[in-house]
């Protein structure tokens, strides 16, 4: 089954001359396919670069204008795959976009420290970037009907969307690829990172994380727990996010004093990935997390939803002191919507303090009757 991806209508809207395209996304998340199919449909020439190619680095080791006209000739769109893996790709590409005229460049990588790091500064002004994430249900409902998606979501909560299980029919198969995955590709970048050799305490805190989706993270308690002070906790967090494995939502506030806003709430890009760190497929009915993979997964597909439609807006929970709660939160133009939701058909009502403080919300609960709504 081919799924078109968004992300690719995305940058065929936004690629210029002598700009950067920066396409940000976890690995195996389907860049390379992407790029792949980007390639057939732009009518430039176009030379591709792999940045876990050896000789990709040594064609661009002079940082020369000289030397990269030579490479380039006639060409005028330069994809490199993983460019985070070239040294001082954001001086080289800074150089290119500046003086050789028409150039288009789109560039790829799986981890948004080392992208950013390299290309942040030296291209200000110069780049746009572009998420893609793991397959949404706004692209599978391209090849699946209404009743394929109902028959689909249960797989959907246990086992995500990475690109790979579509072609997979096996489950015990879909289960191994999961966890191949997360050992053997979405670490991958974390281990190499300068300083991090704390393999165990890396996926204990993974696990810990997975265990509370949906749930505030008292950072000095998984410290205590895991013996490593809570700076490390919050390092080994910002490096989770950076590689797209995990995501953080504060908690939302107008200086009311009963509001929590101090700890944050963590959830997984991908529920596939969040159940293969705690080794826990059970299939729904034989679960106690049902709710939290509810939580995950509609908080993970909206993201989707705002960033392939463009449509950014400021998220959050809102919790108080006295334990009233709202699972997500949305700030645009000033005006509040709010969403809780339910996986069953449990009715739910604004919680009377977010309604006294914030009379001019929105509320709407999301449950299997209305979620399509909510993420396509």
């Amino acid at each position: 089954m081919e799924i078109n991806r968004l992300a690719l209508d995305l940058i065929l809207q936004k690629l210029q001359p002598n700009k950067v395209i920066v396409l940000l996304g976890a690995r195996r998340v389907g860049k390379t396919e992407l790029i792949k199919k980007l390639i057939e449909k732009v009518d430039e020439k176009v030379l591709f670069l792999n940045g876990d190619d050896i000789e990709s680095h040594s064609l661009l080791e002079i940082q020369s204008t000289a030397n990269f006209k030579r490479l380039l000739g006639d060409t005028k769109f330069l994809i490199i795959d993983e460019a985070q893996e070239i040294p001082a790709i954001g001086k080289k590409l800074k150089l290119m976009v500046d003086t050789i005229q028409d150039l288009k460049v789109l560039v790829s990588g799986s981890s948004a420290f080392e992208i950013n790091n390299q290309l942040g500064e030296p291209l200000v002004g110069r780049m746009k970037t572009i998420n893609l994430y793991p397959i949404a249900q706004m692209e599978f409902s391209k090849t699946e009907n209404f009743l394929d998606t109902r028959n689909n979501l249960e797989d959907r909560l246990l086992l995500g969307s990475y690109p790979e299980l579509s072609h997979i029919t096996n489950r015990e198969a879909k289960i191994s690829y999961l966890k191949e995955l997360v050992n053997t590709q979405l670490l991958r970048d974390i281990f190499v990172f300068e300083g991090i050799k704390k393999r165990d305490k890396i996926i204990a805190l993974l696990q810990i994380v997975a265990f509370r989706i949906g749930s505030e993270l008292s950072l000095e308690s998984i410290g205590r727990d895991l013996q490593i002070s809570k700076n490390t906790v919050e390092k080994y967090l910002d490096l989770f996010s950076k590689v797209f494995i995990i995501y953080s939502v504060s908690g939302f506030s107008r200086n009311r004093d009963n509001e929590i806003t101090k700890m944050k709430k963590w959830y997984f890009v991908d529920n596939g990935v969040r159940n293969a760190i705690i080794n826990s497929f059970n299939p729904l009915n034989m679960r106690e997390d049902v709710g939290k993979l509810w939580e995950n997964y509609l908080n993970s597909e909206r993201i989707k939803k705002m960033s392939y439609t463009q449509n950014f807006v400021y998220h959050y929970f809102w919790r108080t002191h006295t334990k009233q709660e709202i699972d997500r939160i949305e700030e645009k133009n000033e005006q509040l919507a709010a969403f809780e939701y339910k996986y069953g058909k449990a009715k739910a009502k604004i919680p009377p303090e977010f309604a006294k403080s914030y009379p001019e919300a929105t509320f709407e609960i999301i449950n299997q009757d209305n979620y399509l709504d909510y993420i396509m």
